[in-house]
């Protein structure tokens, strides 16, 4: 079960929420949804993206996913010292 990840920073730029979090393995943002799409990048370390039947393994190497609004997810980290950004 994923425990909720540390929120360090949250800003506005041109119309855009950029949220970043801090979190260990197994921390991140429980299963949820929401009305509107976000965009998810993995900055450090590694995470994984659950969503319906699907599991998306999100590395720094990978290029943003994007989560369409009114599906449930959730982000877990997958080791420690993990930072992803959501982008609103």
């Amino acid at each position: 079960m994923t425990t909720p990840a540390r929120l360090n920073r949250s800003f506005i730029y041109r119309s855009v929420q950029f949220s970043e979090f801090f979190a260990n393995k197994g921390e991140g943002l429980p299963k949820h949804e929401h009305t509107y799409s976000h965009g998810t990048v993995c900055i450090t370390g590694s995470c994984a993206i659950r969503k319906e039947n699907k599991e998306i393994v999100l590395t720094p190497k990978d290029d943003a996913v994007n989560l369409v609004a009114n599906e449930w997810h959730e982000i877990e980290a997958l080791e420690n010292n993990t930072i992803f950004v959501n982008m609103e």
